[in-house]
This record gives C-alpha cells, structure tokens and sequence, in this order.
C-alpha cells in the first residue's frame, strides 16, 4: 500500500464517521431531532454529550484535510490544474478550523460571533467545494480513466449548489435539520468516491 492509498482510506473514513456521528446523535439524544435539529447542534456550545461529536467532527475534519493535501498528486500523477485541489485544500482547512474553534452558540443558536463564524465558514467552505467539483470536472473529462468520476463530479456541483441554496432558505425553520441531512449528502457521497477512486488509481 503506497501513500495515496493511505490517503484515500483517510478520505474515505471522514464521510463514515460524519456520518455515524449524526446518526448516533439521533440514537443518543431523545430530545434530538434529525427533522427539527441541524447536525451542528450536536456539538454546539453546552450540548448533551458535546465532547463525544466534537471528537467526531474533529477527526472527521482532520481526516478529510489530510487527504486533500495529497490530491493533486494522487490523481494523474500531479498532471492537471491545482484550481480543484486547492479548492478543497481551503475548504478543508475551513472545516477543521470549524470543528476546533467555532461551534454553534447554546441550543445550535447563531448569536455570538462564534456562532456567526460557524455559519460563515461552513457555507463558504460549502461553495469553495462546489468551485472545486468544476474544476475537476474540467481538468479530468478528457482523461479515460477519471471521465465517468469527471460527469459526476459535474453533477455533484450542480445538485449540490441547488441544495445549499434551499437549505439557507429553511435555516430557520422546523425542518431545517431534515434539508441539512439532504444538502450534505451529495457532498458525503462526493468525498467517498473521490478518495476511492485515488485509491483504486494508484
């Protein structure tokens, strides 16, 4: 097993354990509604059993930045723009600066500048992955192998972008938790595929 496969398994564990982490919060929590509650609320300022999910978010977060570090190279050898990977490079610096030093005011609130921060990034880091799920769609599309990811990778931008925006539509409303689960599933998908495919490519 060489580096980048290490890598894309550390891709690959981050969406698992986002994942398992929001489930677990739903099993856990009586008073925690996957419809109501967004997943951040999960390790918000004074959450039930905060530690546990800030460990999740951290590890998650940390593993996802790692793997970015080495995507250029993992993918056609380094060959290509480095517009995509340092897309999600930024983006996942922004998730890990998220998990350790900005979650959600008390009740998953958007109150303090912390909480506005959380907000802030999280969109941003958001879009930054959408920008770069284009430029991989531009920098793979003509290279055998990675063409079927490069149509995915395609239409993983569009859906995903059409979710962000409805998600900040109902922010605020009683479903919000339930839209979130919808919006970050393309992007979960996205991340598990990306680091499988680096992983069967090298």
């Amino acid at each position: 097993m060489n580096l980048f496969q290490i890598l894309a398994i550390c891709g690959m564990l981050s969406p698992i354990l986002y994942t398992v982490m929001w489930i677990l919060g739903g099993v856990l929590g009586s008073d925690y509604s996957h419809v109501r509650d967004d997943i951040s609320s999960l390790f918000a300022v004074g959450a039930p059993r905060k530690r546990l999910f800030n460990a999740f978010i951290i590890v998650s977060s940390i593993l996802l930045f790692i793997f970015y570090l080495g995507l250029h190279w993992g993918m056609t050898s380094g060959h290509g723009s480095f517009v995509g990977p340092f897309m999600f490079i930024v983006s996942g610096f922004m998730g890990v600066l998220v998990a350790l030093f900005f979650p959600l005011d008390v009740g998953g609130e958007i109150i303090t500048y912390r909480g506005k921060m959380h907000l802030g990034l999280v969109v941003l880091s958001g879009f930054l992955n959408i920008v770069g799920m284009v430029a991989l769609w531009f920098r793979l599309s003509m290279v055998s192998v990675w063409s079927d990811f490069a149509l995915f990778s395609l239409v993983s931008a569009i859906v995903s972008l059409v979710l962000v925006v409805v998600s900040l539509v109902f922010i605020k409303s009683k479903y919000r938790g339930l839209v979130e689960r919808f919006m970050v599933t393309p992007y979960q998908l996205y991340y598990f595929m990306i680091s499988l495919m680096v992983f069967l490519t090298n």
